[in-house]
């Protein structure tokens, strides 16, 4: 099973799997998309420090790359949500 896969079942209680992005938004008053890159960006942050300090094992790194492109995954289930619903 995917990494992607697997944190779907765990962070949604619903058939969503962009349900939690759409919650922290509400609570944060902003948008599902800028709410899920504040999340991402914790990621894309660390892997900067990884990429600039030359440290981590091979699977930190395989888990930082992979959490980054799935968190761009679901930035592009969003988008294309929003476009399918005309809230461009």
């Amino acid at each position: 099973m995917t990494v992607l896969a697997e944190k779907g079942k765990e962070y949604s209680l619903t058939d969503d799997r962009l349900n939690y992005f759409k919650t922290a938004a509400a609570e944060q008053e902003v948008t599902p998309k800028q709410a899920l890159w504040g999340m991402a960006s914790k990621h894309i942050a660390s892997l900067s420090g990884m990429c600039k300090s030359g440290q981590g094992d091979m699977d930190r790194w395989l888990e930082k790359i992979t959490d980054s492109i799935n968190y761009l995954l679901l930035l592009r289930a969003l988008v294309e949500e929003e476009m399918k619903d005309g809230q461009n």
